[in-house]
């Protein structure tokens, strides 16, 4: 059964601009195994060059898993010499959606990471993906490979011969397996914040490692260490001593220490997270509210969690680890909240899982021309995995580390013009042109504090 797609002429918003796009949605089976399979649609979106005769397209693939591929905005800078083309995510974007509201009301509870909760949690994943069983979804068809293979059939019904990657993320893995499948399609890729096989649980020891990385960059600025000498033990007494309720609202030390770690995400979010740890020692917890209600808008407006757990599961669990044990260490600052709020559902049947086959659930040797751009204080792709674990196996690689970045937005959001320099001169010359980037030192005084942003959230408790 092979994919069609019709694309007709329309606009596509970018932000605050309409810009002319052809639209349209590819029709795929849903279980390439199976000859019984049914077909469903994936939307395609290509964004064409201004410019005649232009190159290879660029295909870009969002973060996630549990979110869209179809971007409102383009940090690569190509549109105008190079068609970009956007393949929704199956699962999310397309004619089915893997959406269970259900998990996220179970998240949003109280102390969602006590083991009550993770069970109910755990049994509402599973009322899901019943759910979806039951509704005709072949579930174990919407992984990693599956994805693969529909950027494949889009390339394909476009006639392109070759295309570059412009990956983020989550999307980094599956570019890999794009370069592992299809090597020949691939002329070069740009992988940021790269995520390789494994590494969709965050591990304790390496967010505690992060987390005294930039203890060492407060302790040599003079002005944050004068407000707290130790910034790692301010947060571990915070966090042990956090009382139960404060002017009226209820305070969770769970939902602090998972938003604490999603805050980490960006050097910005990182620096309001340890002002708001900084005023709570000092009697005033209305950051760590804020916090509280950001959790539980994520979990109730977040990520599709029924493609998260298609994805991730399938591609990195690993049944012999005892995930509870290991994301919860005694004597962690932070342990993996995230990783213990996902991934410990397992022990308990939270989703019935098929892995991928071994070739994508290890790391093999590529000959795909690729650069890897890390920041050195990035919590959810370490830069670390990539250095030692990736870059061993792209025999054409290259690693560019950005001191005192995070995860995506710093990487390509705080620099824009050095980055779209950088993702043009790469896929252009093959060449790594990292002239526009300046050492901008760690500013830990926070431009937005949390507690700014809690009178923004409502009065909600």
């Amino acid at each position: 059964m092979t994919a069609e797609l019709q694309l007709t002429p329309s606009t596509y918003r970018l932000g605050e601009e309409e810009v002319g796009a052809d639209v349209g949605a590819l029709v795929v089976p849903e279980n390439r195994a199976s000859p019984e399979t049914r077909t469903i649609e994936v939307p395609v979106v290509r964004l064409p060059a201004a410019a005649a005769g232009s190159t290879e397209p660029v295909f870009l693939l969002a973060g996630g898993p549990g979110q869209t591929n179809l971007w409102s905005r383009l940090p690569t800078g190509q549109l105008g010499a190079r068609d970009v083309v956007m393949v929704g995510y199956r699962g999310v974007d397309g004619s089915v959606s893997l959406d269970l509201p259900e998990v996220g009301e179970a998240m949003a509870a109280p102390r969602p990471l006590s083991v009550e909760s993770r069970k109910r949690t755990a049994a509402a994943w599973r009322a899901g993906y019943e759910r979806l069983r039951a509704a005709g979804v072949d579930v174990e068809a919407y992984n990693l490979v599956s994805v693969v293979d529909d950027v494949e059939a889009a390339r394909e019904a476009l006639g392109y011969e070759r295309l570059h990657l412009y990956s983020w993320s989550y999307g980094t893995r599956l570019a890999y397996l794009y370069g592992l499948r299809y090597p020949d399609r691939v002329y070069r890729s740009v992988m940021v914040g790269a995520n390789p096989p494994g590494r969709f649980v965050w591990e304790a020891e390496m967010v505690e490692r992060q987390l005294a990385y930039y203890a060492e960059l407060w302790r040599r600025d003079g002005a944050a260490a004068a407000r707290a000498p130790d910034l790692l033990g301010t947060i571990r007494e915070v966090l042990a001593s956090l009382p139960a309720a404060w002017n009226g609202f209820t305070l969770d030390a769970d939902k602090v220490r998972v938003w604490t770690f999603a805050a980490l995400d960006t050097r910005a979010g990182a620096a309001a997270a340890f002002d708001a740890f900084l005023s709570a020692a000092a009697g005033d917890f209305a950051g760590l509210v804020a916090m509280q209600f950001m959790f539980d808008e994520f979990a109730r407006r977040g990520p599709n969690f029924g493609d998260m757990a298609a994805k991730a599961v399938g591609a990195d669990f690993d049944p012999s680890r005892d995930y509870e044990a290991e994301m919860d260490p005694p004597g962690a600052v932070l342990g993996s909240p995230l990783s213990l709020l996902y991934w410990t559902g397992m022990k308990y049947e939270a989703w019935p899982y098929r892995s991928l086959p071994e070739e994508y659930r290890t790391l093999r040797d590529t000959d795909v021309a690729t650069l890897v751009v890390s920041g050195s204080v990035d919590f959810t792709t370490p830069p670390a995995y990539a250095e030692e674990e990736l870059l061993p196996h792209l025999r054409r690689g290259h690693h560019l580390l950005l001191a005192e970045l995070g995860h995506c937005y710093d990487l390509a959001g705080l620099r824009p013009q050095a980055h779209r320099k950088l993702v043009e001169v790469f896929f252009g010359r093959g060449e790594v042109d990292a002239s526009g980037f300046e050492y901008e030192p760690m500013d830990f005084t926070p431009a937005r504090t949390f507690k700014e942003m809690l009178s923004e959230l409502g009065s909600r408790k």
